[in-house]
């Protein structure tokens, strides 16, 4: 329901994004102040979600299990530690043949009910699977089997952010994965997660937010909006301008006509693609407006991600697809939680596991040698 109360909102809200993200363009003309500001907002944003000193990046310890072959593609359950004794939850999915080594794409999944085990999160990842890339689900921090810490604390934002970029160290880390070729993508807070990682982590390659990125709204959660990586004493930013600080990466913006993305096309599409012209490379962003939907990552949202991906990562879309262009989905199994689960009867979360916002936020500090 989380998800529906943010869409209304929003709607309410009285947008003053544009005036905003003219103010922002009038701060530079070139690509050497774009450059040099995109520096000055990064880390403003890593200062700002508590993220500077970078904390130190310990081993991983992963936990991989329960493997599964469907039609096509292969389903693990994943635990490693992001901080010592601090988990990150979630489901690898991986092709069932690897010719060369496979892409990588990142999944959060963002405020709906189910987390990573609902339907829409397993067809994208077994269908990007089937396409031929290594696919990461994985849970929010406070959701799910995420539960060292709750949702609506504070520090939620600053880990939320570090496990995804904890999530990158663990996937390049496999066996046939291609570091060249990571994308991120995901809906609402799952968008949210996408742009922030992209603009944090260069190693993020291809970006693709769905119906999140706005110039007047700002996800409204703590994960999201809860630090203030917007404002801080030397820098201001907003959602858009965020998105554009992964500019010449390939980016897809995936808006909608029922939510804070309706003004996509004509506000925040524009600003983000003026930013790509100075690389001399508006050809590598892109809006799919789906004006008659709303906010969700349904099939028409998956179908454009799936175009998208296919186009820069020479994934198999043909090997997915109908004879009228539609992505066959039809093989995906839909599992069960229980199967799912990374801590089960067999693979059980260790005893005495740090819980609370005060032992974790201890177990950060001392990663930041702070």
């Amino acid at each position: 329901m989380l998800a529906i109360n943010l869409v209304v909102t929003a709607l309410m809200s009285v947008s003053k994004g544009e005036s905003d993200l003219n103010k922002l363009a009038s701060t530079y003309q070139n690509i050497e102040q774009w450059q040099k500001r995109v520096e000055t907002v990064r880390h403003g944003i890593l200062q700002s979600a508590q993220l500077w000193p970078m904390p130190e990046k310990t081993p991983l310890r992963s936990r991989i299990h329960s493997r599964r072959t469907h039609n096509g593609y292969i389903v693990e359950n994943i635990a490693f530690e992001s901080l010592p004794g601090f988990f990150v939850t979630g489901n690898l999915y991986r092709p069932l043949e690897v010719i060369n080594r496979s892409p990588i794409i990142l999944c959060p999944h963002g405020h709906f009910e189910g987390g990573r085990f609902r339907e829409d999160m397993q067809q994208r990842c077994a269908t990007f699977a089937r396409m031929g890339a290594v696919a990461f689900s994985y849970d929010m921090v406070g959701w799910e089997e995420s539960n060292q810490l709750n949702h609506g604390d504070e520090p939620v934002l600053t880990l939320q952010l570090w496990n995804s970029i904890r999530a990158i160290d663990f996937l390049v880390s496999l066996q046939d994965t291609d570091s060249k070729h990571i994308a991120v993508t995901g809906a609402s807070g799952g968008g949210t997660q996408a742009f922030l990682l992209a603009a944090v982590d260069d190693r993020i390659t291809l970006s693709i937010p769905v119906v999140m990125v706005s110039s007047d709204f700002y996800g409204g959660c703590n994960c999201e909006s809860g630090l203030p990586i917007h404002r801080s004493d030397g820098h201001t930013t907003n959602n858009a301008d965020i998105a554009a600080m992964v500019a010449p990466n390939p980016q897809l913006l995936i808006s909608c006509g029922d939510d804070w993305t309706k003004n996509t096309p004509t506000h925040e599409y524009p600003y983000i693609r003026n930013v790509y012209q100075l690389f001399d490379a508006e050809d590598k962003v892109e809006n799919l407006h789906l004006s008659e939907e709303g906010h969700s990552y349904g099939y028409q949202k998956r179908l454009g991600a799936y175009r998208f991906l296919n186009k820069y990562f020479d994934l198999s879309l043909e090997s997915v697809s109908n004879p009228d262009g539609s992505v066959n989905e039809t093989p995906n199994i839909i599992e069960s939680r229980e199967a799912m689960a990374a801590f089960n009867q067999e693979n059980q979360q260790p005893e005495n596991t740090p819980q609370g916002k005060a032992d974790i936020i201890d177990i950060l500090r001392r990663a930041q040698k702070l």
